[in-house]
Formats: structure tokens, sequence, C-alpha cells
């Protein structure tokens, strides 16, 4: 018998075993994607499904080298991105110090810490989107109520406040992400190098800067690589509060793909946009897992 054939013989059992899996995963995901892909070449538009076949090579890619308002939504996504992204580490960092310093009730309170990030994102974009309703929101009411304005703010009207809006649902909603791995990565901490740089007289703020902050790092820029994947295709909250309004003066990429997919019916065009998109996520994926694997380096230096 070949070594082939034997080799057959010896993963036959574990290929039979992985075999649906992989045909899920074909079915489900790879199919889907070629087809996206091909679409992205042609003139696909949903209400004309013989268009599937109208194959225009580059033009949807080279028409949005041209489309202001796909830049504007790149643009307005990186800084929604980089807002949320820092906001969130802040808030989470601040967080997880406070709760590794309690010493009664910090199950309980790890696991109220973790109730934000179960809940749907639509559900949280319909909840922001009452508190700062102009009308019957509960931040105008409170605002009127105490005599701090007369009258209400449109935070979902204003093109900076309803940005600040929806921000404020994605760090709400995701900061925890950033407080568990970080609290995680206190509790994996040890205390010798802290206990020493104490005796040699160092401050709270120095063995926090040289000593925990560094040890952080690791767990820091995998919370990073994460929420910037999400943060990235940020759609559910965005559509629910705002609709990508006032006059698409909060429209992220991923609304401005929807719209063209499915309100203009422009589907090639949209999955143009939705592939070049993609170079965002991997670009700041790529940017925080090398950041990742220098503070790994940096922490075993250390």
């Amino acid at each position: 018998m070949s070594k082939f054939s034997r080799a057959i013989r010896d993963h036959a059992v574990p290929l039979a075993l992985i075999a649906p899996s992989i045909l899920v995963i074909l079915v489900v995901v790879l199919l889907p994607l070629m087809f996206s892909f091909y679409t992205s070449f042609t003139n696909y538009r949903l209400i004309r499904p013989d268009t599937l076949w109208d194959w225009i090579g580059l033009r949807n890619y080279q028409r949005l080298l041209a489309d202001w308002d796909f830049w504007v939504a790149f643009g307005r996504t990186i800084l929604f991105l980089t807002v949320a992204l820092n906001l969130e580490l802040l808030f989470g960092l601040g967080l997880a110090l406070l709760v590794n310093k309690i010493t009664w009730g910090q199950r309980t309170l790890r696991t109220i810490m973790m109730f934000p990030m179960m809940f749907s994102p639509i559900l949280v974009g319909f909840q922001f989107k009452y508190v700062f309703n102009d009308t019957i929101g509960l931040v105008n009411n409170a605002l009127q109520s105490l005599g701090l304005t007369e009258f209400a703010i449109p935070f979902l009207v204003d093109r900076w406040l309803a940005f600040f809006s929806i921000s404020f649902a994605e760090i709400w909603m995701s900061t925890s992400i950033f407080a568990i791995l970080i609290l995680a990565g206190l509790f994996a901490m040890p205390k010798d190098p802290i206990e020493a740089a104490r005796v040699d007289g160092c401050s709270n703020w120095q063995v926090f800067r040289h000593i925990t902050l560094p040890f952080l790092m690791p767990f820091i820029f995998i919370a990073m690589t994460i929420r910037s994947l999400d943060v990235a295709r940020a759609y559910d909250v965005v559509d629910v509060m705002t609709g990508g309004g006032p006059a698409q003066r909060t429209e992220l990429l991923w609304t401005l793909i929807a719209r063209t997919a499915y309100d203009d019916a422009r589907m090639g065009r949209a999955n143009a946009m939705a592939y070049a998109s993609i170079l965002l996520s991997i670009f700041f994926t790529w940017y925080f897992f090398r950041k990742l694997m220098d503070a790994r380096k940096h922490l075993g230096a250390f």
C-alpha cells in the first residue's frame, strides 16, 4: 500500500467528521462571497434581474474614486471608529481599575458590567432613539425640568449632536468589552513587580505607567482588534437612530452600502463599496495585530 493510500485511510474518519462543517461553510459563507464578488463587476440592479449578466469590469470600482458620498462616509466612519475606540478604551480602563479595587461584591459587579454588551444593537438603537428624542426623550425632559434649557435640543436632527448620540450609544453598548478584557489582564498580573516598585518608592502613577499599563497593552490591543472590526461595520445602531440622517450627515459606510443596494437597487455598485470597505477592516486588523505582537515582545523583555 502506498504512502498516499495509507494517509487517506488514516485520515478517512476525521475527514468524514469535518465534511459537514466544510459543506456548511461552503454553502453559507463561500458561495455568497463569490456571488457578491462577481456582482461587484456587473451592473446588477435588483429591479432588473437580467442585469446580473451585464459585465462592466472595474467600472464600479472606478466610479468609487469619484464618488464624493462614498469618501465622505469613509472619512466619517474613520472618525466614528477613532472616537468610539479611544473613549471605550478610557472608560473601560477606568471601570476595570475601579472594579479591581473592590473586594466585596466584585462578582456581582462583573456580571452587571456585562449587561450592555448582551443587548441587541437594534434594541440599543431604539433605546437611545427614545432617550435622545427631541419631544418625548428622557434627556430633553430632564434638562427642561431642571431649567437648564428652555427649548428641546435636537439631538437626532443636528449634525454633530446626532453624531454624538450614535457615538454615545455605541460606547455605552461596547465599553464593557474593554473593561472585561482589561480586568482579565489585571487578574493575571503578577504582584511581585508592583510590590518591588513600591518598596523602591515609586508613586501610584509611576507604578501604573511603567508596570501596570505595559502589562495590560496586549489585552488592550486584543480589545482594539475586536472592536475595530465591529465599529468599521457599524450599521444597526446608526440605521435605527438616524437612518444616516439628517441629510445623510451621519451616514457611515455600511448604511451607505445598504441604501445603495436596497433603496437605490444598485446591488453591483453596493458590493463594490462593500469590498472596498473591507480594506478598512483589514488595515485596522493588521495595525492592531502588529501592535499586539510588539506589546507581547516588550512584555517578554520586561
